[in-house]
């Protein structure tokens, strides 16, 4: 099984900052047991750049990209025109979380997400 992370849980995670559900900690768990993979965007990246270089989160990309790199539960996923043209199907107000969203759309895997708004995305499995 794989899951899309969405930017803040992979920020939470890693940072050890925020709250995560037990169900999302189980899920952590079970990519530690190599039961799943978790997989990121390189638009949650480019989103960690924005928010960090905004001081809104407590780390920098650097830490984020070298964590992912060496731990072997991620996989990451680069923006692809697949990806771009499925984002057009997918109505969401924000361009970081609309191409994340997609992400999960094109690639037929749940999202772990805090964001409330993004199960209002039809045809998306969003986990909390």
């Amino acid at each position: 099984m794989e899951y899309l992370l969405d930017t803040v849980t992979l920020v939470r995670y890693l940072s050890k900052t925020g709250k995560l559900t037990v169900k999302v900690k189980t899920i952590f768990d079970q990519a530690d047991d190599n039961l799943c993979k978790l997989i990121v965007s390189t638009i949650s990246f480019m989103e960690i750049l924005y928010l960090a270089e905004k001081n809104r989160i407590p780390v920098s990309l650097k830490e984020v990209v070298e964590k992912v790199r060496l731990s072997t539960i991620y996989k990451v996923v680069n923006l692809s025109t697949e990806i771009v043209l499925t984002a057009q199907s997918v109505n969401f107000h924000e361009l970081h979380d609309r191409l994340i969203l997609a992400t999960a759309k094109y690639l037929d895997i749940p999202i772990i997400s805090s964001d409330d708004q993004f199960k209002e995305v039809k045809e998306i499995e969003v986990i909390w």
